[in-house]
């Protein structure tokens, strides 16, 4: 079921208010009415990505978990902002400047055959000679990728040569996801 709105606009605030609580060493207390918002405390994977000026600054997330969806929405923007092991941790001084995107994951399913894929709609997770790596659906969309070269990106990605997926089928599941961010028109505040 699609996310409303207003759940998006809760889920950038608890992100936010994740980062800023990390930021101000404070604890970060939210008061979610589970009622209201059951879809909330579902278990679904989640990415958080940071960027600032359109550029990347930091993107964590979970394939699958065990928590409900806002406490993983919470350690995974923390993560993002404070242990993406690509950047130093987020200052202070840039928090301004950050733009926040959301991914939603759908429950990954093994793929049988590359002619699955559908650019903009599958992200990947690669499992390859005991390693494991992970492109979001809208990866190949902001890079202007061919099939073949998001293919070849997830075997760089992953740490196995490029040029694999030709010569093998390999372990490779597919998901979907949901994806919103900042910029989308804001709903009424759903927490306090």
């Amino acid at each position: 079921m699609p996310l409303t709105m207003e759940e998006k606009s809760i889920l950038i605030q608890i992100a936010r208010k994740s980062i800023e609580a990390k930021l101000d060493d404070k604890k970060i207390e939210l008061h979610i009415d589970p009622a209201k918002f059951a879809i909330l405390k579902s278990k679904s994977g989640v990415f958080v990505t940071l960027k600032i000026n359109d550029q990347l600054r930091g993107c964590i997330g979970y394939i699958t978990t065990d928590e409900p969806l806002y406490k993983t929405i919470q350690e995974a923007a923390s993560h993002a902002a404070f242990e993406d092991p690509r950047f130093p941790p987020l200052q202070k001084s840039e928090y301004d400047e950050v733009e926040l995107e959301i991914s939603v994951l759908s429950e990954p399913y093994p793929m049988k055959d590359y002619d699955e894929i559908v650019i903009g709609e599958h992200g990947l997770i690669l499992e390859e000679n005991g390693q494991r790596g992970l492109l979001l659906p809208q990866v190949p969309v902001e890079h202007g990728m061919t099939k073949e070269q998001y293919l070849d990106s997830i075997c760089r990605k992953t740490g196995i040569p490029q040029d694999t997926w030709k010569k093998k089928k390999l372990n490779m599941y597919l998901f979907t996801a949901e994806v919103f961010d900042e910029k989308e028109p804001e709903a009424e505040d759903g927490i306090s």
